[in-house]
């Protein structure tokens, strides 16, 4: 569970898992409601002062093999539930995904094991850093998991700090960073050299294009790849692989061994060849077993496919681009926009550092309520008006900014900015300038917010 929940997160899950031992560091103890299971304080260390044992004494005898042997070995199957994770909840009320000890074993082998046998160089020599949290399946996936079957060292960070993540690249020679987005932001600010590094793989959120350039130029000597998957797949799903022939840094890469998928026609059902548009499919033994307490049936089909609701496309090479969310899209007129069109629009701005694209249904009292936030700015210049041709469009784009620090960047400059670089009917009619874009542990935007707004100092108290 992330550490960082609230009270009321922990209850609700608590209250929907029923355990039987919960574990907790002591700093994140005080956060839990009343138990009926038994606690067990988990140490930062094991090198305990002699008046700290008192403390930890349960956690020590569970680790006591004189005490394991007393116990009688409970049978356990493939298809038993292993883990519950929840999932980031961008699309919805977040839900506990169950995963079974096969798709645990099918991460290792499909996507851990399978990563690394691509390469000439031994498991055992890598180094990897981890700067992820392991409450998230990318990072139990390998930290927790699968990099120990390898015999590969792992270098563990308590929590991300660019600076400490340099010093820690630099003393343990780390080789192999698993990270996301705004990591890779990170690193490209800092200006380290890395020299040790060998490859760097990026996942759970999408990258643009110019952040994987300044990549590129900054650590040449850098094998960058991408990934896909999803908690529901048990973080299985694609993998990027460079060649001498191919070096498409834009994909998530090649489908992984035992793992099926199929793009698929949104409004026919119908699949759909290399190069078109549509919903990825996924089916294979690390597909989740459901949703705890059956929450979201629908997501899956009942032939047994995975509908991740993402859109994308394979190349004729293989290779699979992902393009947005299907719940990132709105229809403006009848038009349909992907909303991650617009934020690639926007960030390319230089005096934009973060966006995040919404949609909001026109109700003439919302936009009555928006200011801009603009220091030098008025109410009534913060953006277009309203007409009632917009009243009558549905959705509209709506994108929340962050400006540089001393930006007098305008909503009416956002505006004008986007509406020389798309299609009449993709303009952003509305620019809320806000101090950060709420993001999950994993990096993504929550756009599960933009469901909840009914004005914008709502939003501001929720940064």
């Amino acid at each position: 569970m992330n550490p960082s929940s609230a009270p009321a997160e922990i209850t609700a899950r608590l209250r929907d898992t029923a355990p039987s031992l919960v574990f907790a560091s002591p700093q994140n103890a005080s956060k839990l409601p009343p138990l009926s299971a038994p606690l067990v304080l988990v140490p930062d260390t094991f090198h305990l002062s002699p008046d700290q044992h008192h403390r930890f004494a349960l956690f020590h005898a569970l680790l006591d093999p004189a005490g394991a042997d007393a116990l009688a070995p409970p049978e356990v199957g493939q298809e038993d539930a292993a883990v519950v994770l929840y999932s980031s909840g961008t699309t919805g009320g977040s839900k506990g995904v169950v995963l079974t000890h096969r798709n645990l074993i099918a991460m290792v082998e499909l996507f851990v094991r399978f990563e690394v046998s691509q390469y000439t160089r031994p498991a055992c020599e890598n180094i990897y850093l981890a700067a992820l949290p392991m409450f998230h399946v990318y990072g139990l996936g390998l930290f927790a998991v699968g990099l120990l079957s390898l015999g590969s060292t792992v270098v563990v960070m308590k929590r991300f700090d660019v600076g400490e993540a340099v010093r820690a690249i630099d003393r343990y020679k780390v080789t192999h960073l698993p990270l996301v987005p705004p990591i890779v932001a990170a690193l490209v600010r800092a200006k380290a050299p890395l020299q040790s590094l060998v490859q760097v793989s990026s996942g759970a959120a999408p990258i643009n294009a110019n952040l994987i350039h300044d990549f590129l130029t900054a650590f040449p000597h850098v094998d960058f790849i991408q990934g896909y998957g999803m908690t529901e797949s048990t973080a299985v799903g694609t993998r990027g692989f460079n060649t001498c022939k191919h070096k498409k840094y834009a994909s998530v890469g090649l489908l992984a061994p035992n793992m099926h998928a199929k793009i698929v026609h949104l409004e026919s059902g119908s699949c759909l060849p290399p190069g078109s548009c549509g919903e990825l499919w996924l089916d294979g033994p690390a597909i989740m077993k459901g949703y705890l307490n059956d929450g979201d049936g629908s997501f899956t089909r009942k032939d047994g496919w995975l509908r991740t609701g993402d859109i994308a496309y394979f190349d004729s090479d293989g290779y699979l681009f992902i393009v947005g969310r299907l719940k990132d899209t709105i229809k403006y007129k009848g038009f349909q926009i992907a909303l991650a069109d617009l934020e690639a629009v926007l960030i390319r701005h230089p005096e934009i550092v973060d966006v995040a694209v919404t949609s909001v249904r026109m109700v003439k009292f919302f936009f009555d309520s928006i200011s801009c936030f603009d220091h030098d700015e008025t109410r009534n210049s913060s953006s277009t008006p309203v007409c009632d041709e917009d009243e009558d469009a549905g959705e509209i784009p709506v994108a929340f900014v962050v400006r540089k620090s001393g930006s007098i960047l305008s909503c009416t400059d956002v505006m004008e900015y986007v509406a020389k670089l798309v299609a009449s009917y993709k303009r952003v009619r509305k620019v809320v300038f806000v101090e950060a874009i709420p993001k999950s542990a994993a990096g993504k935007i929550l756009r599960i917010l933009k469901d909840s707004l009914v004005d914008v100092s709502g939003f501001r108290s929720k940064l």
